[in-house]
């Protein structure tokens, strides 16, 4: 009789380590489709380091990495200091020390130490009423938009009522003009070949001396300019379609797509392999299209965002396919990671907040050679963060909230 029960003991244990086999794979199956591959990132809560001179910032509009791994970033400063703040620094004697408004440019080394500041209007170029965005190019050379208005009421000679910031300034890396892109104070022509609608963000194609441009707030097209000389060379709206200036009023989620892109279009990205990304911010969407303006295909991202829109800027991992593409979302305040061939979300990390990881108003974004994420956040935000790259690795899909550092 021993010899039965050993046999149906060895049987059950046999059965016992089957089933457990078989549920530690149905767990790791589950696990799988919980999590995914894709980049990982922490945020450093150190980075950058204190301004000196009581300096604060504005508005964060722009954020660019040259060629060392140097960030710029430009802002908007006293207009958007509280008035309080203002008023006591312009009282003779000031009534304390703090605060005043840093220039709008800054640039801060690799280890987040503030190395240059520059900007404002000076001599032989029109600054623009309210700065937006901010480039590097191939050459290191820094170039800057701006989407101010002039009032229909305005009796300023220097902005003349119902104009625009029609266009877009190009300086060297220490702050030296090189070329003012455009006619200044003109109006809304998303047609014009001589000026511009309040660009958003410049992205650039060195191999064809190019440069694209949002453009932007008030017109309603991606416009490519000689990088030399700053001459209109094509331009185009919504699924390449020439552009048109009509408002189409507010976003609807259940609509029909827009034809045309909504104001403001936001970034246009040159990728490596020859396509362009275009934030249609407050359509909630990316569309892709050839160097040429030919429309290849659009993704929906967040599509029941209302308001400012779910697509505020684009930048892509620094591997040398472009694998993933970072979209930051100044709306919903998280930045998604999103395979650039698919335009699939694989996950995202943020929340709103004030706290290191999480965001106001995110509204630029952009990578340095070692793949870490720098971004700058507009309305009550107004901070530049740095979020460090950590590989490639298993992430939840959905949501990671705050990326805390694992220390």
């Amino acid at each position: 009789m021993r010899p039965r029960r050993n046999l149906v003991f060895g049987g059950t244990l046999g059965a016992l380590i089957l089933a457990l086999g078989v549920g530690q794979a149905a767990l790791r199956a589950a696990s799988d489709q919980q999590t995914v591959e894709a980049p990982m990132f922490e945020v450093d809560p150190f980075w950058p380091k204190p301004l000196p001179n009581h300096w604060l910032l504005g508005s964060a509009i722009g954020v660019g990495v040259d060629s060392k791994d140097h960030v710029f970033i430009v802002h908007r400063g006293l207009p958007t200091l509280n008035a309080r703040t203002e008023a006591g620094l312009a009282a003779n004697p000031p009534t304390g020390e703090c605060c005043a408004a840093a220039p709008p440019i800054l640039e801060f080394d690799p280890q987040g130490t503030l190395v240059a500041s520059w900007g404002g209007p000076g001599e032989g170029y029109v600054w623009p009423s309210s700065n937006h965005g901010i480039s590097i190019d191939h050459k290191d050379n820094v170039w800057i938009g701006g989407n101010g208005t002039c009032p229909n009421d305005s009796t300023n000679p220097a902005c003349p009522a119902g104009t625009i910031d029609s266009h877009l300034l190009k300086f060297a890396h220490d702050g030296k003009l090189l070329l003012e892109i455009g006619l200044p104070h003109q109006r809304t022509n998303s047609n014009s070949m001589t000026s511009f609608g309040r660009v958003a963000k410049i992205a650039f194609d060195p191999s064809a001396n190019e440069a694209y441009l949002a453009d932007g707030y008030s017109n309603k097209r991606v416009a490519v300019v000689d990088m030399d000389s700053g001459t209109i060379k094509r331009f185009w709206g919504a699924y390449g379609k020439a552009p048109v200036d009509t408002n189409m009023g507010p976003y609807h989620p259940d609509a029909p797509l827009a034809p045309q892109f909504r104001n403001p279009v936001h970034c246009a990205e040159p990728a490596h392999d020859g396509l362009v990304y275009v934030c249609d911010r407050p359509n909630d969407r990316i569309q892709v299209f050839r160097k040429d303006g030919s429309f290849v295909k659009e993704q929906r991202i967040a599509p029941r965002t209302l308001g400012d829109g779910s697509v505020w800027d684009i930048a892509f991992s620094r591997d040398p396919a472009q694998t993933y593409l970072y979209l930051a979302d100044g709306k919903n305040e998280k930045i998604y990671i999103i395979d650039r061939q698919s335009l699939e979300i694989l996950t995202s990390f943020g929340d709103g907040g004030r706290q290191p990881g999480q965001f106001f108003g995110v509204h630029s974004i952009a990578t340095d050679s070692k793949g870490n994420i720098y971004t700058t956040e507009t309305y009550e935000g107004k901070r530049l963060q740095k979020f460090v790259y950590k590989g490639i690795g298993r992430v939840p899909r959905g949501s990671q909230g705050v990326p805390w550092p694992r220390r």
